[in-house]
Order: structure tokens, then C-alpha cells, then sequence
């Protein structure tokens, strides 16, 4: 069996203050945090272990296709008791390109890791994901260039408590404090302000379906479909490798873009499991919902631990995944005790289509 790597992507942006009457603009740091957790080929975690891990970052396009490395460099960080290791991405060791200089104005672009369990450079374990919304605002460092004084000239900050306050009369905050007010989705206790608006928490129903998983407070995560969407083979009657490789939070969506448009280009009719989630649709309360996608295997996963909670699961049997495995196979997932394993593509197994918030 296979070594198992499960990513988590983090990116921080800095954001510029805003002076009136002038404009500044600050520089983010030429980094990227970046965890991931380590688990060896029986699933079990790589605990305070070094390893050794090769990232790239890949220049591509809208499918993934020609990407070319623009920057690869590598490290090797030390696991803990929880099997997760911390780096940022522009501080190790380089092999080529320079971080501070990619333009990220010209994506797409992705990540891609290698790794070696043992520590070394024999790296058994790659994964490649799209850079979806980070870190794009290294893009900002542009704002440099501006020069001279831009005035002011919004009508609703004039109309604004804030028009009053400024760095020389912070004493006017006690006057114009009174303006914010407690309301729907606000907590004022002393001087502490909290927002709970639009959290939202596991087996709630919600975008169309099951909330299973969420992170960022409840800001953001997956819902799963309220029914299973039958049974269906990978592919619909050739073999063949479509570069739907990608494991790990968001990447079902990509895996089934690539399928989908794989299938499509070789003139294959009928269904299959990545297009029977991307036809399908919910309405809900007037609002009608159409990004569904094929879930990755690690979704999968996140699935299968709050299946108790989603209506309809078949927890003794299995479920494919969008992660590719070779030409001939994917990776399925059986929810009778969470393993996951190579499949053949033409074996039908159940398909539960999964969409992010």
C-alpha cells in the first residue's frame, strides 16, 4: 500500500494601512506557511521524525497542463507527537528560481511536494495542488510604484462617524463610539467586539445539503449531498491517465474539472462518476445549487468520519474518490472501516458528491 500525505495550505496576507489624503503600500514577506501531516503506509502518523520534502511551485495552465517549475527548493522539518510539520515555502534550501521574483500576476499556479519519510532525498510521496486564492496578494507589492497624494472623495465615509476621528484626535473614539451598536451576528462585551455571523457547524443543513466538515470558526468548509448518487464506474469505457492526481482540502473540484474534460475530448457517451457530480444540482430554498464535484480521497475521508450524521451513507461499502492512482486505477475509500485503496476504474462503486463554502 501506498505512503500517505495529507495537506493543509495556509496563507497569510498583510494588509496595507490606509492613511487619508495618501496612500501606502507595504510588502508581504516573501513566504508561505505550509503544514502537512505525515502517515505511513498502514495509516498510522510519522511522529517527531525528520523528513525530507522537496516543494516546487508550478506555472500551468487552466488545466493543469505544460506546468513548469518556477521555483523549487527543499527542507527537512521535523514531525511532532500529532504527525504534522510546519515550514514556510521561500526559506529553505534552493534548487532554482528565486521566490520573491515569480509573478504572480501570471497563473494559474500550483504546489507541488515531495517526500521522503526517512528524511532523505528518496522522495516516495508527491502531491500537486492548485494555488486557488493565495498568495496572489504577494501581487500587491506593485503598489509601490504609486507616488503623490490621492484625496479623498467617498461620500459615505464622509457621511461616516469615522470622518470625524483622526491619528491627531483619537480622543473623538469616546465620542463616536456610541455608533456601533449589539446587532444580529455582533457581540459587544466591554470593549471586546465578536462577529458569529455565518458560522456554521457539522450536520447542519445548509448550501444545499450536510455540513461535515468546517474550519476558519465555521467560515468556510464541505457539504455533502442529501443522497448518495447511485452507482458508477471512474471512467466510461477507456483508460487512460488524466493528470486527476491531486489529494487533499479543495482538490475534488479540480479532479473533476480535469476528468470531466478528459472524457469529453476522447468522445466517450454516458455517465460517469466526476460528470454525474457536476450535472447535478440542489435547490434549497429558492437559491439553486450547482457546484457539486466528485470528492478527493482525503475529502473522502472527512466524509467518512461524520457519516453517522449524513443521511443515506452506505457505511459498509465503498466510495471512489476523484484522486487518480495510475491510467488503470483510482483511489476508493470503504466506509466500513476507513481504508483506502487502488481500484480499478472500471468497478462501480457508490458516488456521494461533495461542494465547498
Amino acid at each position: 500500500m501506498k505512503k500517505q500525505i495529507t495537506i493543509y495550505f495556509i496563507a497569510f496576507l498583510i494588509v496595507s494601512l490606509f492613511v487619508p489624503q495618501q496612500i501606502k503600500a507595504q510588502s508581504p514577506p516573501q513566504k508561505m506557511s505550509y503544514q502537512a501531516v505525515i502517515r505511513d503506509g498502514s495509516n498510522a502518523l510519522v511522529t517527531s521524525t525528520m523528513v525530507g520534502m522537496k516543494i516546487s511551485i508550478l506555472q500551468g495552465s487552466a488545466m493543469g497542463g505544460n506546468m513548469i517549475p518556477v521555483y523549487v527548493e527543499t527542507q527537512t522539518p521535523t514531525s511532532n507527537v500529532n504527525g504534522l510539520v510546519s515550514l514556510e515555502v521561500g526559506t529553505g534550501t534552493v534548487i532554482s528560481g528565486t521566490f520573491s521574483t515569480i509573478n504572480w500576476a501570471n497563473g494559474p499556479f500550483y504546489i507541488k511536494t515531495e517526500t521522503d519519510p526517512t528524511g532523505g532525498t528518496n522522495y516516495t510521496i508527491t502531491g500537486t495542488s492548485q494555488l486557488l486564492s493565495v498568495p496572489y496578494a504577494f501581487y500587491a507589492k506593485t503598489a509601490q510604484s504609486i507616488s503623490g497624494t490621492l484625496n479623498e472623495t467617498d461620500p459615505i465615509f464622509v457621511a461616516s462617524p469615522a470622518n470625524g476621528i483622526a491619528s491627531s484626535d483619537i480622543t473623538n473614539w469616546d465620542v463616536k463610539q456610541d455608533a456601533l451598536t449589539a446587532g444580529s451576528g455582533i457581540t459587544i462585551i466591554g470593549t471586546t467586539i465578536s462577529t458569529t455571523a455565518n458560522s456554521h457547524h457539522i450536520n447542519e443543513q445548509y448550501g444545499g445539503g450536510i455540513v461535515f466538515y468546517v474550519y476558519d470558526n465555521g467560515q468556510h468548509g464541505l457539504i455533502a449531498s442529501p443522497v448518495d448518487q447511485g452507482s458508477s464506474s471512474w471512467y466510461n469505457g477507456q483508460s487512460r491517465a488524466t493528470g486527476a492526481t491531486g489529494d487533499g482540502l479543495g482538490a475534488g473540484a479540480m479532479n473533476t474539472a480535469m476528468i470531466v474534460a478528459s472524457q469529453m475530448n476522447d468522445n466517450q457517451s454516458g455517465n460517469f462518476a466526476a460528470k454525474i457530480c457536476a450535472d447535478y444540482s440542489v435547490t434549497q430554498n429558492g437559491i439553486t445549487y450547482g457546484d457539486w464535484y466528485l470528492p478527493s480521497k482525503y475529502e473522502l475521508e472527512l466524509l467518512y468520519l461524520e457519516w453517522p450524521f449524513i443521511t443515506g451513507i452506505h457505511n459498509t461499502t465503498i466510495y471512489l474518490s476523484s484522486t487518480e492512482d495510475s491510467a488503470t486505477n483510482y483511489w476508493g475509500v470503504n466506509f466500513s472501516n476507513n481504508t483506502y485503496f487502488s481500484n480499478s476504474k472500471n468497478i462501480s462503486a457508490f458516488v456521494r458528491a461533495i461542494r465547498s463554502f
